[in-house]
């Protein structure tokens, strides 16, 4: 499902709210959790999951294509631990 398909079924199950208005708030949810993520809060969504950020390390890589030691910077990468309630419905419970 991609935003405009969930902004949609959104819109579909809520005949009161105008389009426009929940693209706005989908809009709006998701700024939100980047820019939490960006000062490297953690969001939880209880029985969904929780999105936070990882840092790696500097390392030492390899170019794939020619064996060639790259030097890869630090930096911070999106995670994300799915909540009991929704790792229960992926597996049938």
């Amino acid at each position: 499902m991609i935003r405009s398909e969930l902004i949609q079924k959104i819109a579909d199950d809520n005949p009161h709210l105008y389009q426009r208005d929940v693209e706005r708030i989908v809009n709006t949810i998701f700024e939100e959790i980047i820019d939490a993520m960006a000062r490297g809060d953690r969001v939880e969504l209880r029985g969904f999951g929780a999105f936070s950020v990882k840092k790696r390390d500097a390392r030492v890589g390899r170019n794939p294509r020619t064996g060639e030691a790259v030097e890869v910077e630090e930096k911070y990468v999106p995670f994300f631990k799915t909540g009991k309630l929704l790792r229960d419905r992926l597996n049938g419970k």
